[in-house]
């Protein structure tokens, strides 16, 4: 097993690559994982670093602690009242710095997998709602409660929209009352709910059997579902026939044709 991990316990994002899944865990359990300013960096600059390495295959997402992540740091945020501009150039700062890490979820090429074992709520459903994929224990929560402090979880709203049903979605931005994970995997929220304590291992095994596919078809794959997603029906047919038809023409779909009409295992190049 190739193991790299980050030993300072106190690093509010650790690191651990496992036979080319990237582990990352939010270490701050005390601050509930809030999503603050430096741990919005950390997140931002993994996924960068990350999107660059072919030889990681897929990403998970946990945090130690009771909760999986309480949003945005409040205090943090709060204090900054204090400023000339009552605070309003940083908090522009954190909200948009926080949907571009948001995004680099989406633009990199790995698929990345939230294992959720304890409470997401605010930005935190939101990180889960962006993932790719979501693995949650029965223990998970998750929840909008924005309006209950009066401030509106509108960008966790961009992601939740894109997640679940739209009413659905709207219950629990009005409302802020959480959803337990059997209801957000009824909803779509979370792909697999697990017993507690199994969330860890589930991950790992939706990584491995996503790591054993073609790198470049993945990559290729995860790209045209996000870029479909926004388009009309036609224009994503479009898109899609295009897509399709480079992809045919790369070495991984021929030989993993080739593969399946001779009855043996795949040889992917990955290129």
């Amino acid at each position: 097993m190739n193991v790299h991990a980050r030993p300072d316990s106190a690093t509010i994002l650790l690191r651990e690559d496992r036979d080319g899944i990237a582990l990352l865990t939010l270490n701050n359990p005390a601050a509930r994982n809030a999503l603050s300013e430096e741990l919005i960096a950390a997140l931002s600059a993994a996924f960068d670093a990350i999107g660059r390495e072919a030889a990681i295959r897929a990403v998970i997402v946990a945090a130690n602690g009771p909760a999986f992540s309480a949003g945005h740091d409040l205090k943090q945020l709060t204090a900054r009242r204090s400023d000339p501009d009552g605070g309003k150039a940083y908090f522009r700062q954190i909200m948009t710095s926080c949907s571009d890490m948001m995004q680099k979820i989406i633009a990199i090429p790995q698929p990345v997998i939230a294992c959720v074992s304890g409470v997401a709520t605010a930005a935190g459903c939101q990180l889960v709602a962006t993932c790719d994929l979501a693995i949650a224990s029965t223990e998970a929560r998750f929840a909008t409660p924005g309006v209950d402090i009066g401030l509106f979880c509108s960008t966790p709203m961009v992601a939740l929209t894109r997640n679940i049903p739209r009413k659905n979605a709207m219950h629990m931005l009005l409302t802020g009352e959480p959803v337990s994970a059997e209801e957000a995997a009824r909803l779509g929220l979370v792909n697999r709910v697990v017993p507690k304590g199994a969330e860890l291992d589930a991950s790992f095994a939706l990584a491995r059997t996503v790591a054993s596919k073609s790198r470049a078809t993945v990559k290729i794959g995860k790209q045209a579902f996000y870029r479909q997603a926004e388009l009309s029906l036609a224009d994503a047919y479009a898109y899609a026939s295009e897509v399709m038809t480079e992809n045919m023409m790369t070495h991984d779909a021929n030989e993993g044709i080739c593969a399946f009409i001779e009855k043996r295992d795949a040889a992917w190049e990955d290129r």
